[in-house]
């Protein structure tokens, strides 16, 4: 399998995808139906472990700070030593996914990557001194910006605008998964070591599973007498830089995520503080809030096919405006109404576009995704910090003005992005 042209994939000799008008969401043999050829759902369901494997780590931290604060003795601003390594090593890994998919192909890729996120956590569950454990941040980092990349382009390459959709809400899944199993595992064991002990496991499982797989593609095509990886010339990066579609897509991507964290990190802090919503109140409207996100996503991504990526991304950022402008003027009951549309909203973005990235980027896919994970990784740290600024100098209502501007960039961005997309292909060179 090859994904950076992101043209077309062989099984045995059979094309699986190539680029199509965005109304045409059906994707021969495998978008529309699970099985013309049976060696596809396997492939479709593994990806889907994947996703929740990938959001399994995500929110353990917030759990075990406190124990593994008080463990190693550290200032709560130690925290931010944390994440930045973290982030250092994920911005590194995805930035340079298109050309690790040249190098690799998706199927390596994801067992290193995998890899190495397992070996970060069970690092985390067993170094004994602070500055081993920010090593294991940096590695963790490395391990989930690729795994992300290699993820996003395998599958938006592959399957339909509804698989990856209901792929990211699995990862939302698993996302809600970690802290329940770090919570579990601190309560019954009384180490937070443990948590991570167990989500370490669960990485090693998949990282051998990726490894089978990747070795029965092999063979199977192999034995079909088809290539391993359809022909293809690998693309520059600075040739993928020059695309003026790439950037609309990089900002697009930095937009959505900001708004998507302005939503999350603040509106517990705005309800209760400025709104005077009780703090339990607040807290389940914040679960709603995220809860409004996977729930979109599944049920969306059952109508994506029907009516259309574009039409439907077009829907939904005009949704997610109008949900933050309800979110920023209402008060407490309707504001919280304004969250859970601006939720549904900004639900199908994420995965409706990196499902786009093939058809709208043709050669240039494996490298724009790399670049779009890493732009939502940077919109999802500078806008919500932003949002902080702003509250601590002008007030906590500056939130909701926040919003509110970041969701209109982003609708009129998509909109631009529509518009400079041929009707047909990528034959224009993007």
């Amino acid at each position: 399998m090859r994904c950076p042209d992101a043209t077309q994939w062989r099984a045995g000799g059979k094309d699986v995808l190539s680029p199509a008008h965005e109304e045409d969401t059906s994707i021969q043999g495998l978008r529309g139906a699970w099985g013309e050829d049976a060696r596809v759902p396997p492939l479709l369901i593994l990806t889907y472990v994947g996703f929740v494997s990938l959001g399994l780590p995500d929110a353990v931290l917030g759990v075990a700070w406190p124990s593994l604060r008080a463990a190693f003795a550290l200032p709560q601003s130690a925290l931010g030593a944390l994440l930045v390594a973290t982030g250092v090593g994920y911005f590194s890994s995805s930035i340079a996914a298109g050309k690790l998919v040249d190098r690799l192909g998706v199927g390596k890729l994801l067992t290193l990557s995998s890899g190495l996120i397992t070996v970060a956590l069970l690092g985390y569950a067993t170094t004994p001194v602070w500055p081993l454990l920010l090593l294991c941040g940096l590695i963790a980092g490395l391990g989930s910006g690729a795994i992300d990349a290699g993820l996003n382009a395998y599958a938006a390459s592959n399957f339909s605008a509804r698989h990856v959709n209901w792929l990211h809400a699995c990862y939302c899944a698993g996302a809600a998964l970690g802290p329940l199993i770090a919570t579990a595992a601190l309560a019954t064991t009384g180490s937070w070591r443990s948590g991570y002990a167990i989500i370490g496991a669960i990485m090693l499982v998949l990282t051998t599973a990726f490894a089978v797989v990747k070795g029965s593609i092999r063979a199977r095509a192999a034995a079909a007498g088809g290539p391993q990886e359809a022909p293809g010339a690998p693309v520059p990066l600075a040739a993928a830089l020059r695309q003026r579609r790439v950037w609309l897509q990089i900002a697009v991507f930095f937009l959505y995520t900001g708004l998507e964290l302005i939503l999350g990190q603040w509106s517990f802090t705005l309800n209760t503080e400025a709104r005077g919503v009780a703090a339990e109140t607040a807290g389940v409207w914040a679960g709603a809030y995220w809860g409004s996100i996977g729930v979109g996503r599944v049920v969306l991504g059952m109508a994506v096919d029907r009516v259309g990526a574009d039409r439907l991304l077009r829907m939904a950022t005009l949704t997610a405006l109008l949900g933050s402008v309800l979110f920023a003027v209402g008060p407490a009951w309707p504001g919280a109404a304004g969250l859970m549309l601006a939720g549904l909203g900004l639900a199908p973005v994420y995965p409706t576009l990196m499902s786009r990235t093939p058809a709208r980027l043709g050669p240039y896919t494996a490298h724009a995704i790399g670049f779009q994970a890493s732009a939502a990784m940077v919109g999802g740290a500078v806008l919500p910090s932003i949002g902080g600024v702003l509250a601590a100098r002008v007030g906590l209502p500056s939130i909701g003005t926040l919003a509110v501007v970041t969701a209109a960039g982003l609708w009129l961005l998509h909109e631009l992005l529509v518009r400079s997309t041929p009707p047909q292909g990528t034959s224009d060179g993007a």
